[in-house]
């Protein structure tokens, strides 16, 4: 005989492990600009500029659910002194299903984690997209989002959690 629990027991045991669940991750819009093409896709007189700005948003999809939808939004833009040589605007979502916890701490899985897991994927897309349109691919640097965090709760307003 077997010392094995039920076969029903380890599963529920993994659920209730599991405080956090991704249902699904998509794109919610996205654009790449090339405004001055082909003339940017020559050889340039100067080191681009590039600016990365990073936001995150969560959201309560149902009131009867513990449905989250956190969506990370991604703007790069890329520019020759005052020329511009391209623009990416992404948000990217993910949709988590967490268990009951405290407020606190489900803003911080909501805002630091969620995001940490979406963010790789946010970023692959932008580098696809610079490179398919005909520059190197914008490899974005990781992101702290715990300091993001931080500074979101010093600031006067702080990042809400609503019903979408």
């Amino acid at each position: 005989m077997s010392d094995l629990p039920p076969a029903t027991e380890p599963k529920q045991m993994q659920a209730a492990a599991m405080p956090l669940q991704i249902n699904a991750q998509y794109i919610k819009d996205f654009s790449f600009e090339n405004p001055r093409a082909p003339a940017s896709l020559r050889p340039q007189n100067a080191q681009p500029r590039i600016d990365v700005n990073v936001d995150v948003q969560a959201a309560k999809v149902s009131k009867d659910e513990e449905l989250y939808e956190v969506v990370l939004k991604i703007t790069a833009s890329g520019k020759v002194e005052e020329d511009p040589l391209f623009l990416a605007d992404l948000t990217y979502a993910g949709l988590f299903m967490l268990q009951t916890m405290d407020e606190d701490s489900l803003h911080a899985i909501l805002l630091v984690e969620c995001p940490r897991l979406l963010f790789p994927f946010a970023r692959a897309i932008v580098a696809d997209a610079t490179r398919d349109g005909g520059f190197p691919p914008l490899l974005i640097q990781p992101v702290d989002f715990a300091s993001m965090y931080r500074q979101s709760k010093s600031a006067p307003s702080g990042a809400p959690i609503g019903t979408a």
